[in-house]
């Protein structure tokens, strides 16, 4: 992988005043852990300094809250300390209203009266073109992350920083936590040949990182032009945290990601998006429960054979209301995670696709092979036709993994 070009650019100079504080303050006392500040929190109690006679737009989505929950365009644009002038809208848009693969267009909103501007698919300089238009002077970056290299927002990020350099404006992140801990980085690393915008840049499947740490990796290793970076980061936020552990509220970031157990499968069970098995959509808990018509109870048998950590699978039978076997009966698994501190996702997906293939003759990935898009390379593809098992699925991307991990530590802002 051709991941260290910049070395430690992003870790130095590109790291604003409040992140800078942020680092220097102490870890939070076992007392007061479970009241996480956000990024946006200690912005704001700081009276917007950072931003201080600036023209402000913000990307932005539904997950952009306070700890009362009140959005942060809202409370941005009632407060004159900030002359936040715009939105941006990433897929499912500003507001939250659009499904997967949808976004809101160009509108004002009619809370505010501010101009929105879509930014789903859009890159390069065709994005940069919608900042210049807008007038800003800095754009701000505020979404909840899942934590999963094919979940979108983190691509969004990366577009609009390399979109921002190029207009020569700055940027700004505003951090929260990865959902699922930032303890380890796991699963395989894409190529670049197979980038897409659920994976713009060779980072491994679940990167276990925030978004500030992308942003300060994206800018150090991956953009051509880096843009002028500052990070807010949060306090009383530690490596090993869950999201129950920040006392935040979880605002379901997608409509397809209704809570913390959905991201905690989210970076393994995803991959199922790449086969004729549904992955759970249209029913009241995506990617936990998957499965198609004629399968029965032997796919549980085999995947709790397996032993695989933390985890068991109960035989479940669903109807989706929507996509993949709408209003028919599925039979499949729901997933139980019994001990998340050794579940691995990635592992776990893995170990569902090869049981699902071997117990169900009617397997089959998308006709499109959307399964390397997601996995980053032809390999867990070709390596499950073969009849590879688990672990020599797994084994074959640990060398990947272990050099994208070196490069990951030198962003990490966290203990």
């Amino acid at each position: 992988m051709n991941l260290s070009r910049r070395g430690l650019l992003a870790a130095s100079g590109a790291v604003g005043a409040l992140g800078a504080v942020g680092a220097a303050q102490p870890a939070a006392a076992s007392g007061s852990r479970g009241r996480v500040r956000t990024g946006f929190d200690r912005l704001a109690a700081d009276g917007y300094g950072l931003l201080d006679g600036q023209r402000v737009g913000i990307v932005t989505n539904p997950t952009g809250v306070t700890q009362d929950v009140r959005h942060i365009v809202d409370v941005m644009h009632a407060d004159r300390e900030v002359n936040l002038t715009a939105v941006f809208g990433p897929e499912h848009g500003f507001r939250g209203t659009a499904q997967a693969g949808g976004s809101e267009g160009r509108y004002d909103d009619p809370a505010t009266g501010l101009p929105v501007y879509d930014t789903y698919t859009k890159s390069g300089q065709p994005l940069a073109d919608i900042f210049t238009a807008s007038g800003v002077d800095t754009v701000v970056f505020d979404i909840q992350d899942a934590g999963a290299r094919f979940y979108t927002y983190i691509w969004t990020l990366y577009d609009c920083m390399e979109a921002a350099a190029l207009a020569g404006l700055r940027f700004v992140v505003l951090d929260r936590p990865n959902p699922v801990t930032g303890r380890a980085a796991l699963g395989p690393v894409l190529h670049k040949e197979f980038a897409t915008f659920v994976g713009r840049q060779p980072i491994s499947q679940a990167h276990g990182m925030t978004v500030t740490e992308l942003a300060r990796l994206f800018n150090g290793e991956f953009l051509a032009k880096p843009v002028e970076l500052e990070t807010v980061r949060m306090s009383g936020w530690r490596r090993g945290d869950f999201f129950d552990a920040t006392g935040l509220p979880w605002v379901p970031p997608s409509p397809n990601m209704p809570t913390p157990d959905t991201a905690l499968v989210y970076s393994g069970t995803c991959l199922f998006e790449g086969t004729n098995l549904s992955e759970g959509r249209g029913t009241t808990r995506p990617f936990e429960l998957l499965g198609a018509e004629g399968i029965d109870r032997r796919w549980a048998e085999a995947a709790n054979a397996l032993e695989l950590p933390g985890v068991v699978f109960r035989e479940a039978y669903f109807a989706p209301t929507f996509d993949k076997f709408e209003g028919k009966t599925a039979g499949g698994v729901q997933l139980h995670v019994q001990d998340r501190t050794v579940f691995d996702p990635v592992r776990t997906a893995v170990g569902l696709l090869v049981t699902a293939k071997r117990v169900w003759p009617g397997f089959a990935w998308r006709s499109d092979n959307w399964i390397d898009k997601l996995t980053g390379s032809e390999q867990v593809r070709t390596a499950i036709d073969k009849g590879a098992g688990t672990d020599d699925v797994v084994a074959a991307w640990q060398g990947e993994l272990s050099a994208f991990r070196s490069v990951r530590e030198r962003y990490l802002a966290y203990r």
